[in-house]
Protein backbone atom coordinates (compact mmCIF):
# COMPACT_ATOMS: atom_id res chain seq x y z
CA UNK A 1 0.00 0.00 0.00
CA UNK A 2 1.08 3.52 -0.79
CA UNK A 3 -0.09 6.62 1.08
CA UNK A 4 -1.57 9.40 -1.06
CA UNK A 5 -3.10 12.73 -0.14
CA UNK A 6 -5.82 14.16 -2.33
CA UNK A 7 -6.80 17.71 -1.46
CA UNK A 8 -10.32 18.69 -2.48
CA UNK A 9 -10.95 22.21 -3.80
CA UNK A 10 -12.35 23.27 -0.41
CA UNK A 11 -9.08 22.25 1.27
CA UNK A 12 -10.36 19.01 2.82
CA UNK A 13 -7.56 16.43 2.80
CA UNK A 14 -8.16 12.78 2.02
CA UNK A 15 -5.32 10.60 3.31
CA UNK A 16 -5.60 7.35 1.38
CA UNK A 17 -3.89 3.96 1.60
CA UNK A 18 -3.84 2.98 -2.07
CA UNK A 19 -3.16 -0.42 -3.58
CA UNK A 20 -0.09 -0.46 -5.79
CA UNK A 21 -1.13 -0.92 -9.41
CA UNK A 22 -4.39 0.99 -8.96
CA UNK A 23 -4.79 4.59 -10.15
CA UNK A 24 -5.16 7.81 -8.22
CA UNK A 25 -8.63 8.18 -9.80
CA UNK A 26 -9.79 4.75 -8.62
CA UNK A 27 -8.74 5.60 -5.09
CA UNK A 28 -10.42 9.01 -5.24
CA UNK A 29 -13.69 7.38 -6.29
CA UNK A 30 -13.43 4.65 -3.61
CA UNK A 31 -12.92 7.33 -0.98
CA UNK A 32 -15.65 9.69 -2.25
CA UNK A 33 -13.30 12.59 -2.96
CA UNK A 34 -15.49 15.47 -4.15
CA UNK A 35 -14.70 16.89 -7.57
CA UNK A 36 -13.40 13.70 -9.17
CA UNK A 37 -16.19 12.71 -11.54
CA UNK A 38 -14.42 10.11 -13.70
CA UNK A 39 -17.21 9.99 -16.29
CA UNK A 40 -15.30 7.63 -18.60
CA UNK A 41 -14.35 5.27 -15.80
CA UNK A 42 -10.62 5.65 -16.34
CA UNK A 43 -10.38 5.11 -20.08
CA UNK A 44 -8.60 8.42 -20.73
CA UNK A 45 -11.57 9.49 -22.82
CA UNK A 46 -12.61 12.59 -20.86
CA UNK A 47 -11.02 15.11 -18.50
CA UNK A 48 -13.28 14.74 -15.47
CA UNK A 49 -10.60 13.31 -13.18
CA UNK A 50 -8.19 16.22 -13.71
CA UNK A 51 -5.85 17.00 -10.81
CA UNK A 52 -2.86 19.22 -10.14
CA UNK A 53 0.19 17.31 -8.99
CA UNK A 54 2.03 19.01 -6.13
CA UNK A 55 5.14 20.75 -7.47
CA UNK A 56 7.40 18.59 -5.30
CA UNK A 57 6.00 15.47 -7.01
CA UNK A 58 5.82 16.68 -10.60
CA UNK A 59 9.10 15.14 -11.74
CA UNK A 60 8.45 11.80 -10.01
CA UNK A 61 4.94 11.47 -11.45
CA UNK A 62 6.15 12.45 -14.90
CA UNK A 63 4.49 14.08 -17.84
CA UNK A 64 1.34 13.04 -19.68
CA UNK A 65 1.57 10.96 -22.83
CA UNK A 66 0.11 12.21 -26.12
CA UNK A 67 -3.39 10.78 -25.55
CA UNK A 68 -3.59 12.26 -22.05
CA UNK A 69 -2.37 15.64 -23.35
CA UNK A 70 -5.18 15.56 -25.92
CA UNK A 71 -7.75 14.97 -23.17
CA UNK A 72 -6.26 17.70 -20.99
CA UNK A 73 -7.18 20.13 -23.77
CA UNK A 74 -10.76 19.69 -22.51
CA UNK A 75 -9.91 20.25 -18.83
CA UNK A 76 -10.64 23.39 -16.84
CA UNK A 77 -7.73 25.54 -15.60
CA UNK A 78 -4.91 23.41 -17.04
CA UNK A 79 -1.55 24.07 -15.40
CA UNK A 80 1.99 22.77 -15.98
CA UNK A 81 1.42 20.06 -13.34
CA UNK A 82 -2.02 19.01 -14.62
CA UNK A 83 -2.61 15.29 -15.02
CA UNK A 84 -5.59 13.00 -15.40
CA UNK A 85 -5.71 10.99 -12.19
CA UNK A 86 -6.78 7.90 -14.16
CA UNK A 87 -3.35 7.91 -15.77
CA UNK A 88 -1.30 8.07 -12.56
CA UNK A 89 -0.52 4.50 -11.47
CA UNK A 90 0.13 4.05 -7.79
CA UNK A 91 3.52 2.57 -6.96
CA UNK A 92 5.84 2.58 -3.95
CA UNK A 93 7.79 5.44 -5.57
CA UNK A 94 4.70 7.62 -5.07
CA UNK A 95 4.61 7.17 -1.27
CA UNK A 96 3.40 10.54 0.08
CA UNK A 97 2.13 11.87 -3.27
CA UNK A 98 -0.06 14.97 -2.99
CA UNK A 99 -2.54 16.03 -5.68
CA UNK A 100 -5.13 18.81 -5.72
CA UNK A 101 -8.61 18.74 -7.23
CA UNK A 102 -9.45 21.81 -9.33
CA UNK A 103 -12.41 24.10 -8.68
CA UNK A 104 -14.44 22.21 -11.28
CA UNK A 105 -14.08 19.58 -13.96
CA UNK A 106 -14.63 20.26 -17.66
Amino acid sequence: MTKLTIVAHDGMKFEIDADDGSTVMENAIRNSVPGIEAECGGACACATCHVFVDDDWSETVGTPDVMEEDMLDFAYDVRPTSRLSCQIKVSPELEGLVVYVPERQA
